[in-house]
């Protein structure tokens, strides 16, 4: 059970592949005693000697070389405010997430669903009868923080909102916006027996 693939193989029949032969090299290094001729410039390109750069040549080749540096300047200083507003982001998470730390409301017993917009989509959150009096009253507010809508009390939604404003998900502060005029036209409205 020892024996190598090959000489599995070799003993159920397969033959071995011929080593093809080396031929000897001449050597193509020339001997240390000969002289190279000198190239230069004007016999490098076949012979024929190389054509002077002009004075627009030269100022257009400078202008090409000031277009590139500034344009790696720009891109440097774009990369380097982006990691500071990366920084600057990271910074504030951390103090969203230390104002959030122990203020968090989430009831386990809660069983009203809330639906509220955020991010161009209807989200929910859990919440009991009395959150949810309070949410809609502008006491307290959702806040998106890890993946996860936190209740937080309204100091708590005010202070994530001067940090980072795009992780309030849900405040009623009394500036939502008014329903459209004849929204409330009893054309429009919905049946008491319609079930969902």
């Amino acid at each position: 059970m020892s024996n190598s693939l090959k000489d599995q193989l070799l003993g159920l029949g397969f033959k071995q592949v011929p080593k093809p032969e080396r031929k000897p090299e001449a050597s193509v290094r020339p001997s240390p005693k000969a002289v190279q001729p000198k190239t230069t410039d004007r016999t490098r390109h076949g012979g024929k000697p190389k054509p002077r750069q002009t004075r627009e040549e030269i100022d257009l080749a400078r202008a090409f070389a000031l277009r590139t540096q500034q344009e790696k300047r720009e891109r440097d200083a774009a990369e380097q405010a982006k990691q500071i507003a990366a920084q600057q982001k990271k910074a504030a998470k951390e103090q969203v997430g230390k104002l959030l730390d122990g203020g968090i409301l989430n009831a386990a017993d809660a069983d009203i669903a809330r639906h509220f917009s955020y991010g161009g989509k209807i989200k929910r959150i859990y919440v009991t009868g009395g959150q949810l009096n309070a949410l809609n009253a502008g006491e307290l507010g959702v806040v998106q923080y890890n993946g996860r809508y936190c209740l937080t009390a309204r100091e708590t939604v005010l202070a994530v909102r001067a940090l980072l404003p795009s992780l309030v998900a849900l405040y009623c502060d009394g500036n939502e916006e008014a329903l459209p005029e004849g929204y409330d036209d009893p054309k429009f409205k919905v049946p008491d027996d319609l079930i969902w």
